[in-house]
Formats: C-alpha cells, structure tokens, sequence
C-alpha cells in the first residue's frame, strides 16, 4: 500500500494526518500508463542520456522490461535522474515507483529504510582508481593519499572500512554527486578515486586522458546490486524480482529476443512455462501470462543486455566475471518457474 499526506485544518492550524491509499503500486502504474523508474544521473553503460534525452544502460534496460513485461510496450516507462544522496527518499515518497540505480543491497537498507531488494543484476566490489604516472600498483600503498568518494553510498563506508583494517591514514574528499567527484580526481585534487569496479570503468572513459588511469588489483568489499521497491506491496515485490529471474532464465534456456516466438512451440517444459505457453504464472503477479516472453523479446535475455550496454559488444568491454550464469562458472542463478 502507498500512503498520501492529506493536509486536515484543526481549528486555526493546519495538521498533517496519514490516509493509506487502497490503489497496489501495480494499479497505479498502471491507471498512468507508465513505469516512473529512479536511474542515475549519469553513469555510462548503466544509465544516460543521449542528447536528445533517450536514456540507454544496464539499469535502464531493466526498467524497459518491466515495462514490457506489464504494457507490452518497452517505451511505457520515464526516468528520474536520481543522486546516490536522494535515491532512497525518492522511493519512499512515492516519487518513483522503481529504483535501478547501482544499489547495493545491504542489510540496514534492506531492514531499517522501508524497501525490499529481491534481485541481485550485477555482482560487483569496490576499487581503486589511480594515475599510472603516480607509480602506485596497490592500494595498500595509498595511506595519506587524498581519496575522492561519494557521500551516501556505501562505498564512503567501505572506504573508511578498508583503512581501518590496514592501520591506513584516511583522507577523504567526499561529494555529494558523481560528476562533481570525477571532476575533482580529473583535475589533480585527489590522488584516486574510489567507487564499484563497473563504475571505475564506466567513469574511466569519461575522463581527459583515460590512458593515463588504472584500476588497482585490489578489491575491498562485496557489492551485489540490483533493483529496489518499497516495502509492504508483495505484488510489485514480486513483478520486479521475477523480471530479473524471468530474463536470467531465458539466457540459460537460450530463449534471445530473436526467437522468443519461435521458441513458444518449444518441447522444453521450462520453455513454455517461461513464456506462458504452459501454465497460469503471469496471473499470480497480476499480469498476463506472456508477461515474460514481452519482457525478453523487447530487451533480450540478462546476456543480451549485459552484452549489448557493458559487456563485449559495448564500450566497457566488462567481462561476465562473476555474474556468468552459474552453467557457465559465474554466480548468476535464478530459481525456475514451475
């Protein structure tokens, strides 16, 4: 259930009392017609703009099959560009209905914030970046450096996490958003930079002179990210986390977004129940019953996407790692549809 501040006028003063809206996250959704999808601002190969304002990535595409998967239609979704400082409240208050913005998933936000993760989309760990000119090869060696890193993340704790652990002296420069940091490590003010693995990659391309950076060897924490929703609508709960598993699963079934229809008449009994050809499980979360088979052929299985904005087909060029499918040595594994 959502709630709505209703503004009451006792006497002469105006109160504020909390009225519970009886409409599901689903119903709202969609009575407008749209998914309203939290990204962030700006982070090449998971979300950005073009010029033009059409938003492409990682995360992105995770919206667009949501979006598929309810409307059929993979345009049926509008982002708000999100700051990893305002990202949570955005959700809470209803501002958005979904957030994909390179979360990680932790216990006190998973417990103490109101929201509800179900999904991990990218296995991920926090690096170092450093000038190759500055004869660094390990962060170890970085004790009084001065380290650029974003507030209101979990990587600002880390951080602070990793030097303690090594007896380290700590020198933060922290900001409030992404680009104000990559901006201060490209002119010389810190001496590294400090994010999620992906996003060093992603924001190395970004940078003046991207040959003149490395990525550390070391990786300092475990950073498994994913989709979020608020808490206390198990229906939308359950439409975001079996989108993720439904496009996991059609990777390994070898379901593409080129023969979803051909694959209908599949043999398979995990092929057609994944595509609605058997079964009633669309219904259960409140959707038709082709709701994965919209998703996939809209956007592509979790391989087709993670190739097409990160991975070998993309600029990044980021290896599948640990978020291969688990048939394929990675740790990528969903529970099946049955």
């Amino acid at each position: 259930m959502k709630s709505a501040i209703v503004p009451t006028v006792v006497g002469a003063a105006l109160s504020l009392t909390v009225a519970s809206a009886s409409a599901t996250t689903l119903e709202d959704v969609q009575a407008k017609g749209f998914v309203q999808c939290g990204v962030n601002t700006g982070l090449l190969g998971f979300a950005s703009p073009d010029d033009a304002g059409n938003w492409t990535g990682f995360d992105v595409d995770f919206c667009r099959a949501v979006a598929a998967a309810i409307f059929n239609d993979v345009d049926a979704v509008r982002y708000t560009p999100l700051s990893a400082k305002d990202r949570f409240t955005a959700l809470q208050s209803g501002e958005i209905d979904l957030l994909s913005r390179n979360t990680t998933w932790t216990m006190s936000r998973d417990t103490s914030l109101g929201l509800a993760f179900g999904v991990v989309t990218y296995y991920d760990g926090q690096g170092f970046m450093v000038r190759k000119d500055d004869g660094i090869t390990s962060a170890l060696e970085l004790s009084g450096a001065a380290v650029c890193v974003q507030t209101g993340t979990t990587t600002e704790l880390n951080l602070a996490d990793y030097f303690t652990r090594n007896n380290m002296d700590l020198n933060p420069v922290v900001f409030e958003k992404l680009d104000e940091a990559i901006a201060a490590y490209d002119s010389g003010r810190c001496d590294a930079w400090t994010t999620d693995a992906s996003g060093l990659y992603s924001t190395r391309l970004v940078l003046a002179n991207p040959d003149d950076h490395i990525v550390l060897p070391e990786v300092i924490s475990k950073e498994p990210l994913g989709p979020v929703v608020r808490q206390g609508d198990e229906e939308w709960f359950n439409i975001m986390k079996w989108v993720g598993f439904a496009l996991l699963n059609a990777e390994e079934l070898g379901i593409t977004s080129a023969n979803v229809d051909a694959m209908m008449n599949d043999a398979n009994p995990q092929v057609r129940r994944l595509l609605g050809a058997d079964g009633s499980f669309g219904e259960s979360i409140g959707l038709g019953n082709d709701w994965a088979a919209n998703a996939v052929k809209a956007v592509g299985n979790y391989g087709e996407i993670f190739d097409r904005t990160i991975g070998a087909d993309s600029t990044l060029q980021i290896a599948r790692g640990l978020n291969a499918l688990w048939v394929n040595g990675g740790i990528q594994y969903a529970p099946p549809i049955r």
